[in-house]
């Protein structure tokens, strides 16, 4: 899965990004809307963190939403 059909499915992926970034608000989630950067700038912001470290955050909830979809087809 690549970023552009995580914008496509952002509101099927959007309940499993609140519960991993709970600090993320509704109207964080909606702002974000499926767009990498903005998901990164607002993981930061959030949690006080640098941009590498909310970078490798959003790339390994990429990498379990491949694994998911890989395994929901088999």
């Amino acid at each position: 899965m690549n970023w552009e059909q995580m914008e496509g499915k952002w509101k099927q992926y959007k309940g499993q990004a609140k519960e991993k970034w709970g600090k993320l608000t509704d109207d964080d989630l909606n702002v974000i809307n499926g767009r990498r950067e903005q998901l990164v700038g607002r993981i930061e912001e959030r949690y006080g963190i640098q941009k590498e470290a909310a970078e490798k955050q959003v790339d390994e909830f990429t990498k379990a939403l491949k694994e998911e979809v890989r395994s929901a087809r088999a």
